[in-house]
């Protein structure tokens, strides 16, 4: 039986996807027509990032699983048509680009890098660096991209704290959890890594008060989610120097409006959402496996908590 799977994405996307998606179905055996125009009553599955042509789920009756391209789901998760099993995406190329850019960026900040190649030109500065042992590193978000950035900064050295809602257990890793846990996690943190979901509850984890129980001068670096930190209250932190430097990549609003004060300041480095994308043939491999394991009776994978959000 041939399966019919609707590519339900931004458009300039179906350039991308539609020869790895073929080549990781046939890979896994699977029979498959995809298509961004397939019928919703024809369709078996559903492949979807975030877009403004499906928004009523309520046609799929056939549909068997809705299966996203992003890690985070915010923009779908609560949408009340939504009635059959949703997947968030968990893939290795996602993973290792995550954990790239975090070390990158948590080296160019433990060895002041920046002071380097933007200082003032003949200035003879020996300021050295500690060891990456003595440098204290937070890690909020213990799912797959921050347990994977939090092993990769031990195995350099570097003294790791990591937090999470819930309980976790890393080898190597100092775990935290709770409202207690979130407070001793940010008393260490020289640098700090956001990688949390965006939900109700994770929303402005960095706010006013929780900036001030980090080390005065902290860095923060934020590939995760623009809504965990309050604007207004980071800038602040930032020109009274409680914050040293912070490294966004995610925002509230996307592109970051041109009039927006990250740009405008010396101490803010703005990268344009490119800590984390998807790429197209490691993401193709984990939908086809998942529907290959609809298909033949398995649980699927990463499957969406509704009642948390991710």
């Amino acid at each position: 039986m041939t399966l019919n799977i609707l590519f339900s994405a931004p458009p300039k996307l179906w350039d991308r996807y539609k020869g790895a998606l073929h080549q990781a179905l046939t890979e896994c055996g699977i029979e498959a027509q995809v298509s961004p125009d397939m019928p919703a009553q024809d369709t078996d599955y559903i492949v979807y990032a975030p877009n403004p042509s499906l928004t009523d789920f309520t046609p799929f009756t056939r549909t068997k699983a809705v299966l996203s391209l992003w890690a985070g789901v915010e923009t779908i998760v609560s949408n009340t048509t939504l009635t059959q099993p949703l997947c968030r995406m968990v893939d290795d190329g996602l993973q290792l680009g995550m954990t790239e850019w975090v070390v990158g960026h948590v080296m160019r900040h433990h060895l002041g890098m920046d002071r380097h190649i933007h200082g003032l030109r003949g200035v003879w500065d020996q300021t050295t660096p500690p060891l990456a042992r003595d440098r204290h590193i937070t890690i909020l978000g213990l799912g797959m991209l921050g347990a994977a950035a939090a092993q990769a900064l031990a195995q350099l050295g570097f003294n790791v704290t990591g937090w999470s809602r819930s309980a976790k257990t890393i080898q190597g890793i100092t775990c935290e959890h709770g409202p207690d846990g979130l407070q001793r996690a940010l008393a260490t943190a020289e640098i700090c890594v956001l990688l949390l979901p965006n939900t109700m509850a994770t929303q402005n984890t960095l706010n006013a008060q929780t900036l001030a129980l980090m080390p005065k001068g902290a860095v923060i670096l934020n590939p995760g989610r623009g809504a965990l930190i309050d604007d207004d209250a980071l800038l602040s932190a930032l020109d009274t120097g409680q914050i040293g430097h912070a490294t966004l990549d995610v925002f509230r609003i996307e592109p970051l409006p041109q009039d927006h004060p990250f740009w405008h300041r010396p101490n803010v480095t703005v990268t344009p959402h490119i800590a984390a994308e998807t790429r197209a043939d490691t993401a193709s491999q984990v939908i086809a496996d998942n529907i290959k394991r609809g298909e033949t009776g398995q649980p699927l994978r990463h499957l969406v908590d509704r009642t948390t959000g991710y």
